[in-house]
């Protein structure tokens, strides 16, 4: 046999110690997961969270080792009092780093129209939020950060023609 074979490729327990330290060092990535709702008239669900300078849609951050789809069930049910089964990926966004943030992957998953059921039963319910309803996009985009505006047009945009988008801090490359 070679002499320049590493040695992790012929020994399990230095391949899981190999990778181990890789995990170590290598750089963390933040994840955010959100839901893009409607209703029936085609407007959009935005939330004020207590927390932020502006509006945002229903979602939040993906706790460690969590799927970001779960984390956006999670948090649709934790800050709206909604059960949301999940649905397709609309978009997926790389922030660049800004102020004391360092870089994050933001997914946005559709949340379909809301009936008027749906709509009634929300209810704020983990104190995190001001405020949640129903937005003409002119109107959002008022409400909304400029790259998360950007974002949900994307978003809005995927949802139309049925194909997800990849963006760079709001928009495709």
């Amino acid at each position: 046999m070679s002499s320049d074979i590493p040695l992790y490729e012929r020994d399990p327990a230095a391949w899981r110690a190999h990778l181990a330290e890789g995990n170590r060092i290598q750089p963390r990535k933040r994840v955010s997961a959100d839901v893009l709702f409607r209703d029936d008239g085609g407007r959009i669900l935005l939330v004020d969270p207590q927390y932020k300078p502006a509006w945002d849609l229903p979602g939040g951050m993906v706790e460690a080792n969590e799927p970001p789809l779960t984390a956006a069930i999670r948090e649709v049910a934790e800050e709206l009092g909604l059960e949301y089964a999940g649905g397709d990926l609309l978009v997926v966004d790389w922030v660049a780093p800004h102020e004391p943030w360092d870089d994050l992957l933001a997914f946005i998953f559709d949340g379909g129209v809301l009936s008027a059921d749906q709509q009634r039963s929300i209810r704020l319910e983990d104190g995190e939020l001001n405020a949640a309803r129903f937005c003409t996009v002119p109107e959002a985009r008022t409400l909304l950060r400029p790259y998360v505006s950007r974002r949900v047009d994307q978003a809005l945009d995927a949802f139309a023609t049925g194909r997800t988008h990849y963006l760079h801090d709001g928009c495709r490359s």
